[in-house]
């Protein structure tokens, strides 16, 4: 049987000679798996594509391309090529997610493991949503990011099946309190940060003041308007502003008021479940690198709250390069982590496990940790039926979590 080609798909911010670096990197296994390579102009000319997610944010691209194919080739399954670094594997479960919601078959080669093709069944629960938020307010600051393809339910969603409102708040208002907010009413903020901070690798002064304004724009917001929550579509920051929302969002959750990235509310939901129902703070992250062998998984973003951390260095944001993330270091210990999706969010994947190691590599989201699932959990689930890109996750081992 002939072998399939594969279409790489990326990002503007990956520049051609680092995604020609990437596709070297990893030619064993496409060369393994797949007969040559097909660009996107030319995604009809091959019966049969895997699609190699190079990097995050290339959800709605892939979206895209399937329709086109569709056309043409609707019969056939989707596979998604993903790899360990550049938050390949989290765009990969966003849009599985996505493709089993709208009911097409579909999976994920996780390229280190290709010889695990079909892992075990995952382990997918009920979850009654019915009125556990009710009487919450969830802020929409801007629409959700554009590769959250599985992870944007609609205002009267979350209404009806968790009793919130989502209170939508233009981009607008935050961009105008941003330009209001001086440098000197950023100076308490910006020495606690910096003083207590282990290091500052990239970013600059102006670099700090800046987030540190998001994040004081962002808590006017929060009381304007009443909310218990908020999601913020960070991204635009990066191109409108030339700054990042990593540390406003650190430091929310801090304060207890939750923070989720990205316009992601799936996870904002989940965030402000939990930490009612526990008084944790969580944290949301990608799931960036899996071991099959050993049962665990790597997990990383930019956005840890720095109260989960016992030191932390200021570093820029990692997709961009810019602005302020922050690169915090675990404690080795219990941790529980789920994820809420489903077209009605009644559905939840939970498993527990211990954080066992906290790495610093370049090509990830600049807080990252590895965590062993207990034996009871298969951590190659989320590469059959994951529920969507982001993870929460919570220090301690919440056997029967109080949300399911």
């Amino acid at each position: 049987m002939k072998k399939p080609s594969f279409s790489p798909v990326v990002t503007d911010f990956l520049g051609d000679k680092e995604l020609e670096k990437i596709i070297t990197a990893n030619y064993v296994k496409l060369n393994e798996l797949c007969e040559k390579r097909i660009e996107k102009n030319d995604i009809l000319e091959a019966e049969n594509i895997y699609y190699f997610i190079v990097t995050g944010g290339t959800e709605a691209q892939v979206l895209d391309l399937q329709k086109i194919r569709d056309k043409k080739f609707d019969d056939k399954e989707i596979v998604l090529l993903a790899y360990a670094s550049n938050n390949s594997l989290a765009a990969s479960m966003e849009l599985l997610a996505r493709f089993n919601q709208i009911g097409k078959k579909g999976r994920i080669i996780y390229l280190p493991d290709s010889e695990n093709l079909i892992p075990a069944s995952a382990n997918i629960q009920n979850l009654n949503g019915k009125g556990q938020l009710a009487g919450s307010r969830i802020g929409e600051i801007g629409s959700p990011s554009d590769w959250l393809v599985a992870s944007s339910p609609s205002a009267e969603t979350v209404k009806e099946n968790w009793g919130a409102d989502v209170i939508p708040v233009k981009m607008t208002e935050l961009k105008q309190l941003f330009s209001e907010i001086t440098d000197e009413d950023c100076l308490d903020n910006f020495n606690e940060l910096t003083n207590n901070s282990e290091e500052i690798i990239e970013p600059t002064n102006k670099d700090i003041l800046n987030n540190i304004k998001v994040y004081l724009a962002m808590k006017k917001i929060v009381k304007k308007h009443k909310l218990d929550a908020v999601t913020l579509r960070c991204f635009d920051l990066v191109l409108d502003l030339g700054t990042t929302g990593c540390f406003a969002l650190s430091r929310l959750n801090d304060e207890g008021i939750i923070a989720g990235c990205e316009g992601d509310m799936i996870s904002t939901i989940g965030m402000l479940l939990v930490y009612k129902k526990t008084g944790r703070i969580p944290w949301m992250a990608n799931p960036s690198r899996l071991d099959i062998d050993n049962n665990s998984i790597l997990i990383a973003h930019c956005t840890v709250p720095v109260s989960l951390v016992t030191n932390y260095i200021i570093r820029s944001h990692f997709e961009s390069g810019i602005g302020v993330g922050i690169q915090g270091t675990f404690q080795c210990g219990d941790v529980t982590i789920f994820r809420i999706g489903g077209n009605d969010l009644n559905k939840i994947w939970l498993v527990n496990g211990k954080i066992v190691s906290t790495s610093k590599e370049e090509d990830l989201c600049r807080t990252q940790i590895e965590v062993k699932l207990n034996s009871e959990y298969n951590v190659a689930d989320l590469l059959t039926n994951p529920l969507g890109n982001h993870l929460i996750i919570v220090p301690g081992n919440f056997e029967e979590l109080p949300i399911v």
